[in-house]
């Protein structure tokens, strides 16, 4: 079972919440237990799992990103000027393995999934697959 996710970013960094987009997926597929895999279609753009309580944590961890990898750095080569968006993303990571059990995405009581956009505004893709267990 396979899906791909858009996702319209409005911003030139942002962190979007999509657990509940593929908690409905998961749902709507039926599969009691497995794996599902989640991987962004981008090089400037990644998934992570963190806490999805108190919005300052987004806020916070943009901010420190952009602190390690700033926008424009003089040594950097790359033509199209986002090498800090590469930077993040590969810190970040382009994917994510969850658990699914009893019909449900296991997360911890504040983990959500993440779409990390670093060079934005976009339309962006992620692509899930289930793995039945």
């Amino acid at each position: 079972m396979n899906k791909v996710f858009e996702v319209k970013t409005n911003h030139h960094e942002q962190m979007i919440d999509v657990t509940s987009q593929v908690k409905e997926w998961i749902k709507n597929e039926g599969v009691k237990d497995g794996l599902v895999v989640v991987s962004s279609m981008h090089t400037t753009a990644g998934l992570t799992v963190n806490e999805n309580a108190d919005p300052d944590v987004k806020t916070d961890m943009l901010r420190r990103f952009s602190e390690v990898y700033p926008w424009e750095h003089p040594e950097d080569r790359h033509m199209e000027g986002n090498t800090a968006a590469h930077m993040k993303t590969s810190t970040v990571g382009h994917a994510q393995t969850l658990i699914i059990e009893d019909g449900s995405l296991v997360l911890g009581t504040w983990q959500g999934l993440y779409f990390c956009e670093f060079d934005g505004p976009r339309n962006r893709k992620f692509k899930a697959k289930i793995i039945k267990g």
